[in-house]
This record gives structure tokens, sequence and C-alpha cells, in this order.
């Protein structure tokens, strides 16, 4: 019975209007590539890349608006796990992860793997530790599982007050860096596309909740994967014949490393907990591209690694999501599926950068080389790049690049029409959007359920509260957008500093109070103060220590840990509901916990 029950939650036809979508979005940019041959003004195909795209993801949230509280919240628990793997995914790495991540392959080469490590290893954390048990729980946000968890409102209104922080620090970084590419894209300034972005990302949810948001975030995703993947398999069919470049730029790597080594490209060795990585701006090529520990020296690579994990499994913007599924199994299908989008992002990013590296290499390995290729000299026109001409013969430090821009140089380094490069740009403000709407929706509905009402474990009645997420995710936008408006930090900054602090608040409270049933409320309380608290001090603090902020975690986790053992050891045991609670979660099959407590409740009411 609950295998016919499951099949009917899920609509079946969710392949074909993506499907549909696809092929809309495949026939507007084979449309721009044959009006760019027929001399089409090229402003006019840039803001027909940019609006596209946008008008069809517009049209997907209107066409799914509801006012449901469960549709609205949780998409009535009927996202199949493939869907829910590409958001969680996309929400993961967002377009930080894929503009800013490849122009840091492309400087320092293997260093940058400790974030696609950690990463990977976060999503397993959360398929084993906390996904499943998180999704027979049910609840809509982190904050309200951790204060029906432990009975406590304080627990869950300090938790909503603490990781507000940390997405507000991502919600301004995705915003900064879609706002920078979409700015480029149609030549506008780059507050004017923060508003513009802001406005898609209320569109998108005030209409239908998560409902609207997570089917709108899957085209989007959809689309900022193929913007990534299909320049670079043209690229890799014209170097290799063969479409695959996740596979078959090892060959061009090993000629690149012969050639660095030719080049005299230096082997840098950093000290163990150095940590520099290439910011905003016009930078040389590093290091070899292979060797590792230039940048980010040995035990920094590992202690980000383990923060970037810890942030990546807690991250409240990014489980919540796997509450939408049709049970406890699909949710650890779900974890499989984003492995496996993030991995094929990931290495599709580092496979940009080798192509863009051996394009370099390629100027300077010519014999006696001086002359600047057309290529690059429209990268300069452009902005991407600087070339240093003061010396007779051109070598790897007469070039400069923008770590930010890299990933829109390989269409024009390979001479691809500009379409190529403008579809890039339109993934990336798609990627954005994704990021950006997922810890819009996460935070309103922190505030909308854990602030406004936190106070009282009833929800309000249907309507209002609808409305009243509806205003949390406007306020939210906007506060977002004002934000990535007066911060100058760089995006990637601000990514990494939002993992450390998440990772040091969150962590270890959700991992204990899943597997340590001792745990009470004043341990989590405890565990989050603390956690948050030193974490704070040290990027605070990090150049009077020798640590970059990015690195927080290594003595965040650890003080979280230790408040919420001790806290806990120091105060009475849990009550036998709270250790029942804890005993029904740890089982998969069963009824969702918060859905049959709003049944019971429903019958409460009913009876009065």
């Amino acid at each position: 019975m609950s295998l016919m029950s499951r099949s009917r939650l899920v609509n079946p036809r969710l392949g074909t209007y993506f499907g549909i979508f696809v092929s809309a979005l495949s026939g507007l940019v084979l449309l721009l590539i044959i009006f760019e041959q027929l001399g089409t003004p090229d402003a006019a195909l840039r803001w027909v890349m940019l609006i596209g795209p946008l008008l069809l993801y517009a049209a997907i949230a209107a066409s799914v608006f509801t006012k449901d509280p469960i549709d609205f919240f949780v998409v009535g628990r009927r996202v199949p796990a493939g869907y829910t793997g590409l958001g969680i995914a996309s929400s993961a790495m967002g377009a930080t992860g894929i503009v800013a991540m490849t122009g840091v392959f492309f400087i320092i080469g293997f260093d940058a793997l400790f974030i696609v490590i950690g990463g990977l290893a976060g999503l397993v954390l959360m398929a084993v530790m906390l996904a499943p048990f998180l999704r027979k729980f049910g609840m809509f946000t982190v904050p309200s599982y951790l204060g029906r968890r432990f009975d406590s409102r304080s627990v869950r209104i300090l938790c909503a007050a603490l990781i507000a922080v940390p997405m507000l620090l991502l919600l301004a970084a995705e915003l900064r860096i879609g706002a920078f590419v979409a700015a480029w894209l149609v030549g506008q300034p780059q507050s004017l596309m923060v508003v513009l972005m802001t406005f898609c990302i209320v569109l998108g949810l005030v209409l239908g909740g998560m409902r609207s948001f997570t089917w709108t975030s899957s085209a989007q995703a959809i689309a900022a994967i193929l913007a990534l993947m299909v320049p670079v398999a043209v690229v890799a069919v014209m170097a290799t014949n063969f479409p695959l470049p996740q596979l078959t730029h090892g060959p061009l790597l090993r000629e690149l490393v012969r050639n660095e080594v030719i080049q005299g490209v230096p082997i840098v060795e950093a000290s163990s907990f150095a940590f520099m990585l290439p910011g905003d701006g016009m930078l040389p090529i590093a290091k070899r591209f292979t060797e590792p520990f230039g940048n980010v020296g040995p035990a920094a690579f590992v202690v980000a690694m383990l923060t970037v994990a810890a942030g990546v499994a807690s991250a409240p913007w990014l489980l919540p999501r796997v509450t939408m599924t049709p049970g406890v199994y699909e949710t650890r299908k779900s974890l499989g599926w984003a492995t496996v989008f993030f991995s094929l992002v990931m290495l599709t990013v580092a496979s940009v950068s080798v192509f863009m590296r051996d394009y370099v290499m390629d100027i300077v390995a010519a014999a006696g080389s001086t002359t600047v290729p057309d290529w690059l000299q429209q990268l300069t026109e452009l902005g991407f790049a600087q070339i240093d001409t003061r010396s007779t013969r051109l070598v790897v430090a007469s070039f400069s690049f923008w770590r930010d821009t890299v990933f829109l140089s390989l269409p024009i380094a390979a001479g691809l029409p500009n379409v190529f490069a403008y579809f890039a740009a339109a993934g990336a403000v798609a990627a954005a959007l994704v990021a950006a709407g997922a810890v819009v929706g996460a935070l309103g509905n922190v505030i909308a359920e854990d602030v406004i009402n936190g106070l009282s474990w009833e929800p309000l009645p249907s309507e209002p509260r609808v409305w009243v997420a509806r205003i949390a995710f406007g306020v939210v936008a906007i506060l977002g957008g004002s934000m990535a408006l007066v911060a100058p930090t760089d995006a990637l900054s601000l990514l990494l500093t939002c993992l450390a602090l998440t990772g040091s608040t969150l962590f270890p409270v959700l991992a204990l109070s899943i597997w340590w049933k001792r745990m009470n409320a004043f341990g989590a309380m405890a565990g989050l103060a603390s956690g948050f608290g030193v974490a704070v001090v040290t990027m605070l603090a990090g150049s009077a220590i020798g640590l970059d902020g990015a690195l927080a975690g290594l003595l965040g986790i650890p003080a979280s840990v230790l408040g919420t053992i001790l806290a806990s050891l120091a105060t009475p045991a849990p009550t036998r509901s709270v250790l029942e609670l804890v005993r029904e979660m740890r089982v998969p099959g069963g009824e969702v916990i918060y859905d049959r407590e709003m049944r019971l409740l429903r019958l409460k009411n009913r009876d009065r």
C-alpha cells in the first residue's frame, strides 16, 4: 500500500515538463547563434540571453501557485529524489562554486581541491548522519527541529538568531557574484542587476513558496549545468575529438605540466597554516597546476576541508529540502544524486581551468613568442586580462587574469561564437538565483515559523501562516540585496566565512541531537552559543593568531562539542517524553512526527 501511495504522490509528467524547458532553452541559444551570424546587434543578443531564461523561470513559478501550508512549505512531501538532489547540489555550490572556483583552479591549481573534497564529504555526512532523521522528524526549519527535539522554545529562538548571520552572508555573496556576471552580460550597473535578481527571487517564492521555488530552481539548475558543460564540451571536441572534458583533459594536463616545467613556472612551498586564496581582481598564475600546498598549507588544507564539510552537512538552507521527499528512502537517494551532480559540476570546473591554462601555455611555449593572439587581445579589451609588455618575450608572469572572468573566457579563447560566452553568463546568473533563492526561502521560513511564532508550538491558521511567510521572503530578499550593494567583500571569502560559521554553530549540535540521547536543551544552547562565539572571535582575531577566518572551524567546532557535552552533563537529564521522541526519530518507517502532531492538533481543535 505504501508503494502505491508513494507512486501517486510524484507527478509522472515532471520529465516531460522539464524536457520542454530544455528544448525551449536550447532553441533560444541556437536561434541567438544564428542571429549572431546574420549580424544582429550584440546588445540585443545579450539582453535576450538574460531576459529569455528569466521569463521561462517566471512562467514556471506562476504555474505552481499554492496557498496550502503543506504544499507551500514542503511541496506536499512529493519531490522525487533526483530533483531534490539536483536542488541540493546546485544550492551548495551556487554561482560562487562555478564562477569563482574556476578562477581559483586556474590560478593556484590543485590547492583548490579542499573545497571540492569538503563539499563531497559534507554531502556524505548529511546523507549518513543527519538527513534521514530530519526527514522522519519532518519539521520545516532547522530551529523548529531543535526546538521540538529538546522541547524548548529558547533553543528554537537562539538557533534562529544565530543561523541568520551566515545565511545573510551567503545571500550577499550569491547576489554579488550573480550581479557581477549579469552586469557584464548586458552592460548595466551591478546595483541594477542586484535589484533585478532580488525581484526574480521574490517572484519565485511568494507565489507558491517552496513549491514554486523547487520547480523554478530545478529549471535554473538545469540551465546552469548546461551553460557550464556545453561550451567546454565544444572545446573538448576541438582539442581531443571527444565531448567529455571531465574524462579527456588528462592527456592535456600532462602536456600542460611539461610546458610549465619547461617555462619555469615556480614550485611554491607554503607554511603549514598558510591560506592564500586568489582574491577578486587581476592576478598572475601563482604556481604549477598539479603541485600541492603552494598557496594552501597542508594543515590549512585539512582544516579548511573539514570546515567546508561540516558547513555543507549542516547548512540550514539545504537541510529543509530533505523533508520534501516522499520518504526516508528517497531522502537517502536524493543525497546520492546530490553527490553525483556536485561531482559533475566540480570536475567540469576543473576541466575549464585546464583548457584555459593550456591556451595560455601555448602562447609562452612558442619559441621567441612576442605576439599576442587575437583572443587574448579581446580579453584585455573586455577587462578580463592584463599583459605586461615590458619584457622582450612573453612568459607566464606576463599575464594576469581576473579570477571571476576565467569562466567566461574559455569560449572567447577557443574562438567560439559570442553567444556561447553569453550562455555561460546566463548560466552563472541561474546558479546564483538557485543558491540565493534557497537562502531566502529557508531564512524566510525561519523568520515566519521560529521568530514571529517562536513562542508557540501551535502554528498560525493556514492563510495567515502563508501570508506571514510571503512577507518574510520579501523582507529577507530586500535585506540580502541591500547587503550585496553595500558589502565590498569578496564573494568567495563570504562563502567560506558562511560555511565556517555554520559548521561551528550547527554541525556538532545537530549530530549530537540525533546520536546522543543524554543531550538536553541546556547543552544545545551552550553548543550553539560557544561554537558561534568562538568562530566569530577567531575570525576577528585571525591576523593576531595567524589563522585565516575560513579556518575558524579549527576552534569553533571543538568548542561547540565541548560546550554541548559539559552543559548537558552538568544539568538534569532529558525527560522520558524527549527520549521517546529520539527513539522514534531513529526508526525510518512510520508516520512523520510533525505530520502526526499536526493531525492530532487538528482533531483536538475540531473536538472543541
